[in-house]
Order: structure tokens, then C-alpha cells, then sequence
């Protein structure tokens, strides 16, 4: 073994753990949304870019589905996603539904409210920082800012 072996096992072992690092994004999403909305439809549409192949829902009371999720009250947005183990309220930027399947946490979903511009399906320049949330049983706490 030549003096060069060590080093090139050790990059090759950190390019392997590097490919490892990204998240690993559920196949499906169930989408439930008003009929009306346009806005859920740009944002299953960012989820089918990513890979994900995405159920609308616009038949069922949306209050429901968000009671049923967990969803503290007040923070709701115009869509509710099932995606893995987890629900995402509103149009939570990709980044933070990247970084949820990524890290895992024991939590029921994460959300952002409202449906603030510049995220995906809400046409338009950010305005402000987007506050993304966690929540388990209606109580939230911050989980990133973007």
C-alpha cells in the first residue's frame, strides 16, 4: 500500500457520506384543498418537480383535515398535505419540507401561515422572512426562518 491509499479512501468515504446528506423525500402526497384554489395547484406542482407524485383532494371539509392533523388554531393556509408521516400546512417553502424529511423530528407536521408571496404556488417576490413552524397536538414552536 503506497502512502497516496489512506487518502484516497478517506475522500472517497467523504463524497459517499456527502450523497447521503440530502433528504430522502417521500414518493407520494395527498394534497387537500378548496376546488377553487389555483394557488394548491402551483404548489402540488412544485412537489411534482421535485419528484413527487401528488393526490389532489378538493371534496372533503378542509376544517376537518386540518382538526384531524393536529393543527394549532390560527395557523391554518388554504391547503393541508399528508406527505410521509407528516402533514404540511400552507405553502411551506421547499427548503424546510427538505430539511423536515431530512432530520426527522417526532413532531406531527410543520407549517407556515397564510399564503405569503414569493412561496411556492404564490407568485411574486419575498417580502418578508417566511416563519415556518412545528407543531405536535395544536402547539407550535419555531422550527426554521427563511
Amino acid at each position: 500500500m503506497n502512502r497516496f491509499t489512506p487518502t484516497l479512501f478517506f475522500s472517497a468515504a467523504l463524497l459517499l457520506g456527502a450523497g447521503t446528506a440530502q433528504a430522502v423525500l417521500p414518493a407520494e402526497a395527498t394534497l387537500y384543498k378548496n376546488p377553487q384554489c389555483g394557488c394548491c395547484d402551483g404548489y402540488a406542482d412544485h412537489l411534482e418537480e421535485m419528484g413527487i407524485e401528488v393526490t389532489l383532494v378538493d371534496d372533503r371539509d378542509l376544517g376537518e383535515i386540518k382538526e384531524a392533523a393536529g393543527l394549532p388554531y390560527g395557523l391554518g393556509s388554504c391547503h393541508t398535505i399528508e406527505m410521509g408521516d407528516y402533514v404540511i400546512e400552507g405553502h411551506v417553502p421547499l427548503a424546510a419540507v427538505e430539511k423536515l424529511f431530512e432530520e426527522q423530528p417526532d413532531i406531527d407536521g410543520i407549517g407556515l401561515a397564510g399564503m405569503p408571496i414569493g412561496t411556492p404556488g404564490m407568485p411574486g417576490p419575498q417580502q418578508a422572512p417566511y416563519e415556518v413552524y412545528q407543531f405536535t397536538d395544536r402547539q407550535e414552536s419555531d422550527f426554521m426562518t427563511l
